[in-house]
């Protein structure tokens, strides 16, 4: 082949991977690569842990030097040189160095690789404005770092919620700023969905990060000293990084005449070629075709950059080759998590009116018994109708981008989501589990595609509870009572097999949740075997549901929201000196309610004052551990995040448990009489009051048994005086007589007849309703002594107790009613 002439546009990325492949492929062409910058082939994801001091050498975000390069390839590279024009027909560029002279260089071939640039919008004060900065190379990493050195500055806002602006106000934390990130958008990280990207919400929080979100930038004020916000806010900064994205760079393809595309990117075809045959181009400047669904796209991504210089080369050799496609797979780091996704999200799929399903898996990176365990949430988005993947996000720390990875791969690879589950993926405890996290969304995944249950998301369940489905939590009590769904009942997953008798009738839909998924699961299962044939499965369970409604914006600026979420300056102390042991409990790679499990038995052993020190990996457990100190009388004496632990000091018995804020809502009702209408009264309160979201007790004494009596005839050990009281006490509910106007049943009767006409529920009916939404029955037990009952007479699902149990839930209710 003869001697040509190639000439790149672009040094960085794809413009340098795509000169080492031809000099690699040809000792002979004439290679010259032009580059606007000093610099050329840096790491420019690099450029914001230079700024954080987490790299701290800048000579290695140099991966090539021009004069390193230069010699290793043969090539001419010719930096502070800007190409400011293309003659297609005589196949000449236009070139303008920094010191302003202009020249022509000719080419047989043509590589452009410009690149983007920064979103820069003309926002008012921005020109008056000194401490504004972008970044996107190192003279602008150079800059912000000279102004750091100099300035001093101790507030920062960061605009934009992208890869770089997350990444940004992780650094600018780390060097000690106080920052606000703004975004115009209800989240950061466009990538992930609403829910996960809760979870990176979180964890900024925690780490201090304030989030001004679904809110834009109007102006700057003061030289930049002001950032006001379309919303009105004003927000005081001494730096600003505008983070806000990039625009491809295509204004010489645009004058040239080579195709431009929708999306403003040059148009190119699977061997990188545009328009143009003497003229290719790659990189951030391009549009290319969705691996997932064929349609174009722009992914600004170092991988399909460099993979696209490779195939440039090769297609100028006439070698086979060809780009088939970017699917977006990303990674990014906050603060302790990492934050990974490949393909579509869901709320992409929806917006292109694709039919889709997904599930939430929570499991370990590893072995729970192996040391340092941790806890990652993935996410699967798939075809409805046939299993394709579409996409995966994961949020975690050790071992989360790998689990994107093998996706990424199976997706490349057309594997659907039932092909997961038989993907075998290496395992040792150290590393992973026998079934690994990958392993597990196929297996659920493929039971929600083949319908085996039903699942319902974190922000529909609140729509169907208000219209009445019953909705079962399955946790222990203990972790109910740490947080739950309005309108759910409790009925722990060991118990579920007795409590069936609290649920509604086996065609009738149920919705079962649990701490992540698994133990509703669990508990489907159960029901299914048992006849229950419409349970729905809360995917994701009450972690995802709490996380996703939980609002981390902070547009007041609230100092120390992070802390102020979960620890009550009551409950925390200094910590004191003591003679007493100090307990240590490793609670690392339990998931909820694991650590709290740990930290309870050890509590049991302990002497008041005692103190106990706790490691968990489980982030949950920083808000956790707080309202379990609280409810339990012991004491927080500290709770902080180092690396990858949360790690908890307590005392012991220090202080008594902190008044329920709630406890003036709930209502405790007395049922003195066994007559309907009053019966029927107490239940239309108990119902309307437990609907509010109230604890609602029903104490039946006396005449008021009999509403609790079973209509049937129960065989039972019985002296004669309570056989005659039995015989002459109505059985149940229906037989209930009214207070007034009885006229030997005739007024009953029609009482009974217009409710019917009025759609009003019967007082059995009116009781089921009240059980489901969790209403306690308690049969007084003296009574019950007294009028001969036995336990066996009255209906399933109901307490028992004396007057102590009554006066310790009449302590607690601000509402006490003697029917």
């Amino acid at each position: 082949m003869e001697k040509r002439k190639i000439v790149i546009v672009g040094g960085v990325a794809g413009g340098a991977t795509a000169a080492a492949k031809l000099r690699r492929l040809s000792e002979k062409d004439e290679i010259i690569i032009f580059e606007k910058d000093e610099y050329i082939s840096f790491a420019n994801c690099g450029l914001p842990y230079y700024i954080g001091d987490v790299i701290t050498d800048r000579s290695k975000l140099l991966v090539q030097t021009v004069e390193g390069m230069s010699k290793r390839f043969n090539l001419d590279i010719r930096n502070l040189s800007e190409v400011i024009r293309i003659d297609k027909e005589k196949k000449e560029i236009f070139v303008r160095k920094v010191s302003g002279v202009e020249y022509t260089e000719s080419y047989d071939v043509l590589i452009l690789s410009p690149g983007a640039s920064p979103v820069v919008p003309p926002i008012q004060g921005l020109k008056e404005s000194n401490n504004v900065f972008i970044l996107r190379n190192i003279p602008h990493m150079d800059a912000i770092v000279e102004f750091i050195k100099i300035k001093q500055p101790k507030k920062a806002t960061v605009i934009g919620g992208g890869f770089i602006g997350v990444e940004m106000a992780e650094n600018l934390i780390e060097k000690g700023l106080s920052v606000t990130l703004i975004d115009m958008a209800d989240q950061v990280l466009a990538p992930v969905d609403y829910e996960m990207a809760q979870i990176v919400h979180e964890e900024l929080t925690r780490h201090g990060v304030r989030l001004v979100l679904k809110d834009g930038v109007h102006s700057f004020e003061n030289q930049g000293r002001i950032v006001k916000t379309q919303s009105g806010l004003e927000i005081e900064s001494d730096l600003i990084i505008l983070a806000i994205g990039v625009t491809s760079e295509i204004k010489l393809a645009t004058e040239a005449g080579l195709e431009i595309g929708e999306l403003r990117g040059i148009i190119v075809d699977s061997k990188m070629k545009t328009s143009d045959p003497h003229i290719y181009a790659l990189g951030d400047a391009i549009e290319v075709s969705s691996r997932i669904n064929g349609k174009q796209t722009k992914i600004p991504l170092a991988w399909p950059a460099n993979r696209q210089g490779v195939v440039v080369a090769n297609s100028i050799h006439g070698i086979e080759d060809e780009y088939l496609g970017s699917m977006g797979t990303a990674v990014a780091k906050v603060f302790d998590l990492t934050v990974a996704s490949t393909g579509l999200n869901e709320k992409q799929c929806k917006s292109q009116g694709m039919d889709v399903k997904v599930v939430h898996v929570n499991r370990n990176n590893h072995a729970s018994y192996y040391p340092g365990a941790t806890s990652m949430i993935l996410k699967l988005v798939f075809d409805a109708q046939n299993g394709v993947i579409y996409g995966a996000q994961a949020i975690g720390q050790e071992g989360t981008e790998k689990r994107i990875d093998v996706i990424a791969t199976a997706m490349a690879g057309g594997l659907k989501v039932s092909d997961l589950a038989n993907l075998e993926l290496s395992y040792a405890p150290p590393y992973s589990s026998a079934k690994d996290p990958v392993n597990i969304l196929g297996y659920v995944g493929t039971h929600v595609f083949k319908q085996s249950y039903k699942t319902i998301q974190w922000n529909e369940v609140d729509s169907l509870v208000k219209q009445g489905t019953l909705l079962v939590d399955v946790r222990t009590p203990l972790e109910y009572d740490l947080g739950h769904i309005p309108g759910s009942i409790n009925i722990e997953l060991d118990e579920l097999r007795t409590q069936m008798h609290r649920l509604p009738s086996k065609d009738a839909p149920i919705i079962i949740t649990c701490q992540v998924g698994h133990r509703g699961y669990l508990a489907i299962r159960i029901l299914q075997e048992n006849g229950y044939q419409h349970v729905i499965n809360l995917d994701g369970g009450y972690r995802l549901y709490e996380v996703g409604h939980h609002d981390f914006n902070n547009p007041l600026g609230i100092t120390g929201m992070a802390e102020a979420q979960h620890v009550d300056e009551q409950v925390i102390t200094k910590l004191p000196e003591t003679d007493l042991e100090v307990i240590r409990v490793d609670a690392c790679g339990l998931q909820c309610p694991g650590p709290i499990l740990e930290t309870y038995k050890a509590m049991e052993k302990m002497v008041p004052n005692q103190l106990l020190r706790v490691e968990a990996s489980d982030f949950g457990f920083y808000s956790d551990i707080v309202k379990w100190a609280e409810k339990t009388g012991n004491t927080v004496m500290d709770v902080k995040i180092e690396g990858k632990k949360v790690l908890a000091t307590l005392k012991k018995g220090q202080l008594k448990p902190k008044a329920n804020q709630t406890s003036n809502e709930n209502a405790t009702i007395v049922l003195f009489s066994g007559e309907l209408d009053k019966a029927l009264a107490a239940m239309v309160i108990a119902n309307g009051a437990a609907s509010m979201g109230k604890k609602v007790s029903v104490f039946a004494t006396f005449w008021g048994l009999n509403f609790l009596r079973k209509e049937a005839h129960v065989k039972v050990e019985k002296t004669l005086i309570e056989k005659m009281f039995g015989m002459m006490m109505p059985k149940g509910a229906n037989k209930l007589p009214l207070s007034k106007m009885q006229m030997g049943g005739l007024g009953k009767a029609m009482m009974v007849n217009v409710m019917k006409q009025k759609n009003v529920d019967s007082l059995p009916s009116l009781m089921a309703q009240a059980q489901e939404l969790g209403v306690d029955f308690i049969a007084c037990t003296m009574s019950m002594d007294v009028m001969g009952i036995k336990k066996e007479e009255l209906i399933d699902g109901i307490s028992f107790g004396g007057v102590a149990t009554y006066l310790a839930e009449s302590e607690d209710a601000g509402l006490t009613l003697f029917i």
